[in-house]
């Protein structure tokens, strides 16, 4: 076995330097005691975190008002859409593995489009296509349908209509791996579809449910482009963080972006972990 050489040995320092030092800058000036996010130090707090606001003017992100309205705004979107991404990514996995039928390899082309086309335009086309409808139904009926105008749940469908996509495709890895004759065996012993499909086809796929689930809560946490184009009042964390910067930094952004580095790595820990009881 060859050992690498120490030119190979300080690449990988510097590209995992390069891929972690401006995290670690972003995690050390959260504990700073300066009303600004940068250098000098001037002593570790916890105010940015816990403060209640008399040191600095502002509380920190755990007590505060407005931080905590868009984290639980980032859940009220987050948590529809990975239920909805794992229900319909099984649904579509389904029909792409199971399913014969003309034109499928186009439909399965087709459902990768989302991914391509980037999050502003995705964005804008569906708040232009979702305000066109909502006005031409709010005429005809003769009511307001708010929840069809920008605001959270335009948000989840938005998310939804690239998310589900790469739900289908990490449940579809799985199911191609499925032996049908498990499936055919129970059915010989006089099991109905639905109890195989509960005993058998969904413990199997399982794993995959749980990661799609990680990933789309993953996901839909962190986006930005798509979520800008059709939030409304109630701003989810990065749209937050986003009208906080515009205003003026503060180690209180730092502080959430401490938490979301956390909380995302949590999530991607569990995922690895799945991903790995699944092989």
């Amino acid at each position: 076995m060859n050992r690498p050489s120490i030119t190979w040995k300080l690449y990988i320092a510097a590209f995992y330097l390069f891929l972690f030092a401006p995290l670690l800058v972003v995690a050390i000036f959260a504990f700073n005691a300066s009303p600004f996010p940068s250098p000098p130090w001037r002593g570790f707090t916890l105010e940015w975190f816990t403060g209640s606001g008399a040191v600095f003017g502002k509380p920190g992100v755990l007590v505060d008002p407005i931080w905590l309205e868009s984290i639980g705004n980032s859940f009220k979107v987050a948590i529809p859409v990975a239920l909805l991404a794992v229900l319909l990514g099984t649904v579509n996995a389904w029909v792409l593995e199971r399913a014969e039928f003309r034109g499928k390899t186009f439909v399965a082309m087709m459902m990768l489009w989302p991914l391509v086309i980037p999050g502003v335009v995705l964005g804008i086309s569906i708040l232009a296509f979702f305000s066109r409808v909502t006005n031409g139904l709010e005429d005809w009926l003769q009511t307001d349908l708010d929840f069809l105008r920008p605001g959270l749940p335009l948000v989840v469908l938005g998310q939804l209509s690239f998310i589900l996509t790469i739900a289908t495709l990490i449940i579809a890895a799985r199911l191609r791996k499925f032996d049908r004759a498990l499936e055919e065996a129970a059915f010989d012993l006089g099991a109905s579809r639905a109890r195989v499909l509960r005993t058998v086809t969904l413990p199997f796929l399982s794993p995959a449910l749980i990661g799609a689930g990680l990933v789309a809560l993953l996901m839909s946490f962190e986006n930005f482009n798509t979520t800008l184009m059709l939030v409304g009042s109630e701003a989810p964390l990065p749209i937050a963080m986003y009208g906080q910067m515009r205003e003026g930094a503060s180690p209180a952004i730092n502080a959430v972006s401490l938490l979301l580095m956390l909380g995302v790595g949590g999530i991607a820990s569990v995922f690895a972990l799945t991903s790995k009881a699944e092989r």
